[in-house]
């Protein structure tokens, strides 16, 4: 099981909570942080995950994890409620960067991902969830590249796959239905056909009686 996996299955699934995407990252400014403040673990690592709640009104959220070295279990640390993110900074729209901020109501926090990519697919799921599940007060996402906000998002292309399976099985149950609806009155014309016969043929029988 990967990192991401444990994480849905120990921090999130517990609560009844389903995690939608989450990144590893690092502080590009690195704080001051007491010892003890980490409970004397040392090194760890950071992932910020974005989940919902399986409940109804959905609520979404975006959570701090850490694993501490040594370690096989994560940890929950801090977390906000989506309605809580005021920005997202993506540093730079001409080019792949790993580099992003994030501003909370209460909290600025300076990332670096393990990878661009990986900050990448992670906009798209958050910009995707802010769209659905924020009504008001939705975030700004500022130096973000056009496939993040849109474009070629990969949420997109695959809603775009989703409605092309879905008006391609529609057209062939319309072109079914027409099929069937023909066979129909093929069938109706050959049983008015076969009636007439009958009453015709019942006719003749009565006329040579006679």
């Amino acid at each position: 099981m990967n990192a991401k996996s444990a994480i849905s299955k120990e921090i999130f699934a517990p609560h009844d909570e389903r995690m939608l995407g989450a990144v590893q990252v690092k502080r590009r400014t690195k704080k001051k942080i007491p010892f003890l403040a980490t409970g004397g673990q040392g090194e760890y690592l950071t992932y910020i995950c974005l989940s919902v709640t399986n409940k109804k009104p959905a609520q979404a959220s975006i959570t701090k994890v850490k694993q501490f070295e040594g370690s096989t279990s994560f940890v929950k640390r801090t977390q906000w409620m989506l309605e809580q993110l005021r920005q997202v900074n993506g540093i730079d729209p001409n080019r792949d960067s790993p580099e992003f901020d994030l501003l909370f109501e209460n909290a600025f926090d300076q990332w670096v991902a393990s990878t661009a990519s990986e900050k990448c697919t992670f906009f798209q799921v958050l910009h995707h969830t802010c769209q659905r599940y924020l009504t008001d007060k939705k975030p700004e996402f500022i130096n973000c590249q056009s496939k993040i906000m849109g474009g070629n998002s990969i949420l997109h292309s695959a809603a775009d796959s989703v409605t092309s399976a879905v008006q391609k099985a529609s057209q062939a149950l319309n072109e079914r239905g027409e099929r069937l609806g023909r066979a129909e009155e093929k069938t109706e014309e050959l049983k008015n056909s076969a009636q007439q016969f009958a009453e015709t043929a019942h006719k003749l029988a009565m006329k040579h009686k006679c």
